[in-house]
C-alpha cells in the first residue's frame, strides 16, 4: 500500500513567557497553530499563515537562514524542527498517510486570541501555557516538550 504525504507547517507562538495551544475538535488533543503548505507557498510562509488565521496574531519567526547564497540560491527561515507523523495508520501497521511537518517557533506581541474565519476554533478552545504549565499538564508529551523548547527558544532570541 503505497503512502501519501503531504506538506505541513506548525508555529509554537511565544507571548511573555508562555505559548498557545488549542483544543482540536477532531484529534481531542491541544495542539498549536498549523495545517497544509499550500500550492507554490513556501513552509514558513504557511507558517505565518496558519497563525493569522487560526489566532488572527502576526507572528515574528525566530529561525535562521542559510548564509549561502548563489546566482539563483538564497537560504529560507529553518524550521526548529523537521517532524513525521503518522495520520492514517491502518491495523496492520501500515501507513496510509503522513503530514512531513516543518515546525517553527515564534513570538506574538499580543496573547488577544481572534480567529480569521468561522472554521476556526473559538477563542475560547485557546489556552496560554508557561513551561511549569507545560510540565504539570496531561499534554501529549511532545507538545510539552517543543512547547517549553519554543518558549526557551523565544526568550533567548
Amino acid at each position: 500500500m503505497e503512502t501519501t504525504r503531504h506538506f505541513t507547517a506548525t508555529t509554537y507562538v511565544v507571548n511573555d513567557g508562555a505559548t498557545a495551544l488549542h483544543a482540536h475538535d477532531r484529534l481531542g488533543i491541544r495542539l498549536p497553530p498549523g495545517g497544509h503548505v499550500d500550492r507554490d507557498e513556501l513552509p514558513h510562509e504557511a507558517a505565518l499563515r496558519e497563525v493569522r488565521e487560526e489566532t488572527g496574531l502576526t507572528a515574528e519567526l525566530v529561525a535562521t537562514e542559510s548564509s549561502i547564497e548563489g546566482p539563483n540560491t538564497r537560504g529560507l527561515p529553518e524550521p526548529a524542527h523537521l517532524m513525521l507523523h503518522d495520520i492514517n495508520v491502518h491495523e496492520d501497521g501500515s501507513v496510509g498517510h503522513q503530514h512531513v511537518d516543518h515546525l517553527y517557533f515564534a513570538r506574538v506581541d499580543s496573547r488577544e486570541i481572534a480567529p480569521g474565519g468561522d472554521d476556526e476554533a473559538d477563542p475560547d478552545a485557546w489556552r496560554w501555557y508557561t513551561p511549569t504549565e507545560l510540565a504539570a499538564s496531561d499534554l501529549q508529551p511532545d507538545v510539552i516538550e517543543l512547547g517549553r523548547e519554543a518558549i526557551a527558544a523565544v526568550d533567548d532570541a
